[in-house]
C-alpha cells in the first residue's frame, strides 16, 4: 500500500509541475516533437553513410527553411486579407441588419457600435504592444532568442535520441526491464503512427482546403483554409467549428448561393478525402482510441494544461489505453480473478433441495443418450 502511495504521489507531482512550467515545457514539447518525427529519417541517413550530426542539421536547417519561407510568403497575403476583412466588416454588419429585415430576423442596431468600439480597442492593444516592442528591445530579444531555442534544441535531440532512450531504459529496474520497454515499444508503436501521420494530414488540409477557398472566392482564404486545416486535429469538433467560422464569413460577405455552395462543396469533398484516404492511408487505426474518447481527451488536457495540454491529450490518452490494456490483461491472470473453474459454486447439503448441484447437473445430463436427429423431437 505505501509503494502504490508514493507512485501516486509522484504522478500528482510530476502533473503538478507539469502545469506550473507548462509556458516553458512548450518551446521542449515543440523541439522534442521535431526530434520524434525526424529521427527515423535521421536513422535513414545515417545507414546510408551521412555523418549523424550532418544529417542532423541538414533535417533542422530545412526544416526552419520551409517554416520561415511559408511565413514569408504567405502572412503578407494573410495581414492584407485580414486588414481588408476588418475596414469591410461594419459594412458586412449592416447588409445583415437589413437582410435580418427583410426576412423578419431582429439583428440588434447596436451589434456595429459594439464592434467598432471592440475594434477600437484592439488597434489601441495593437499599437500599445507595437511601442512597447519598440521601446523593449530586450523583450524582443528575449522572443527571438526563444524561437530559436526550438531549432537548437531539435538538433541536440536528434544528435542525443537514442542516448537518451538508452539511458531512460537503465532507469528501469532490471527485473522489469524487458516487460516495461516491450510495453513502450508498442506505445512508440501507437505514438509514430499518429504524430506523423497527423502532422501530414493537418499539412495537406490546411492546403487543399487554403486553395479551395481562394478558387470560390471566399474572404480570408488562406488563414481560414489554414484554421480549418489545423483544427481536424480535433475529431469532430474541429471540422463543425471551422464549417461554423467559414459559414459565419460567408454570411457576412453574402452575394448569393453560389459562394455558400463551392464552399459546401469543398467541405464535403474534403471531409471524404480525409475519412476515406488521408487517415486511413497515413494515419492509420494505430491510435487505439475511438473519436469520442480522442474528442474527451482533448477538452480535458486543454481544461487542465491549455495549449500543451491539446498537444499532449490524444497521445497520453494512446499510451493510458495501451497501459490500461496490459493492467486488464494482468488482471485477468491474476489469483484474485482465478480460473474459469472457480465459476463453479458448491451447494451445501441444506441447500440442495432448492438449488440442485450444478455438478450433479452435469452428469446426469452426460449420461443421457444423445438424441437422434433424424427421429426428430419427443412428443
Amino acid at each position: 500500500m505505501v509503494k502504490w502511495l508514493l507512485y501516486l504521489l509522484f504522478i500528482v507531482l510530476a502533473w503538478w509541475t507539469a502545469s506550473y512550467l507548462a509556458s516553458v515545457l512548450s518551446l521542449v514539447l515543440v523541439a522534442l516533437g521535431i526530434a520524434y518525427m525526424f529521427t527515423p529519417v535521421l536513422d535513414g541517413m545515417v545507414a546510408r553513410g551521412v555523418p549523424r550530426a550532418v544529417g542532423a542539421l541538414v533535417l533542422v536547417v530545412g526544416f526552419v527553411a520551409i517554416v520561415v519561407g511559408t511565413i514569408v510568403i504567405f502572412a503578407p497575403r494573410i495581414a492584407a486579407q485580414i486588414a481588408g476583412f476588418a475596414t469591410d466588416l461594419p459594412h458586412m454588419i449592416d447588409n445583415a441588419r437589413v437582410w435580418g429585415a427583410e426576412h423578419g430576423i431582429n439583428i440588434p442596431a447596436d451589434w456595429r457600435d459594439s464592434f467598432e468600439n471592440t475594434l477600437q480597442e484592439a488597434r489601441g492593444e495593437i499599437q500599445g504592444i507595437a511601442l512597447a516592442a519598440a521601446g523593449g528591445v530586450l523583450s524582443v530579444l528575449g522572443f527571438v532568442t526563444e524561437a530559436l531555442l526550438i531549432p537548437v534544441l531539435s538538433f541536440y535531440f536528434l544528435m542525443d535520441w537514442h542516448h537518451m532512450m538508452e539511458r531512460l531504459k537503465k532507469i528501469v529496474p532490471p527485473r522489469s526491464r524487458a516487460r516495461v520497454v516491450a510495453i513502450f515499444a508498442e506505445v512508440d508503436d501507437v505514438l509514430a503512427g499518429w504524430v506523423r501521420g497527423q502532422a501530414t494530414v493537418t499539412g495537406i488540409l490546411s492546403v487543399l482546403y487554403a486553395i479551395g477557398f481562394e478558387i470560390v472566392g471566399l474572404r480570408l482564404a488562406i488563414p481560414i483554409g489554414i484554421l480549418v486545416g489545423v483544427l481536424t486535429i480535433v475529431p469532430f469538433l474541429g471540422t463543425f467549428v471551422g464549417a461554423a467560422i467559414t459559414l459565419t464569413i460567408v454570411l457576412l460577405d453574402w452575394h448569393g448561393p453560389g459562394l455558400l455552395i463551392g464552399v459546401s462543396v469543398i467541405f464535403v469533398m474534403l471531409h471524404l478525402l480525409e475519412a476515406a484516404i488521408l487517415t486511413p492511408k497515413i494515419t492509420g487505426q494505430k491510435v487505439g482510441l475511438s473519436e469520442s474518447a480522442a474528442l474527451l481527451a482533448v477538452i480535458a488536457g486543454g481544461k487542465l494544461l491549455g495549449f500543451v495540454g491539446v498537444l499532449l491529450a490524444v497521445p497520453i490518452a494512446a499510451t493510458v489505453a495501451v497501459l490500461l490494456r496490459h493492467a486488464v490483461r494482468a488482471y485477468e491472470h491474476s489469483h484474485f480473478f482465478g480460473q474459469e473453474s472457480d465459476a463453479e459454486v458448491a451447494v451445501p447439503d441444506a441447500m440442495k433441495t432448492i438449488l440442485p448441484d450444478p455438478a450433479a447437473i452435469a452428469s446426469q445430463l452426460a449420461k443421457q443418450p444423445p438424441l437422434d436427429e433424424d427421429a426428430g423431437e419427443p412428443e
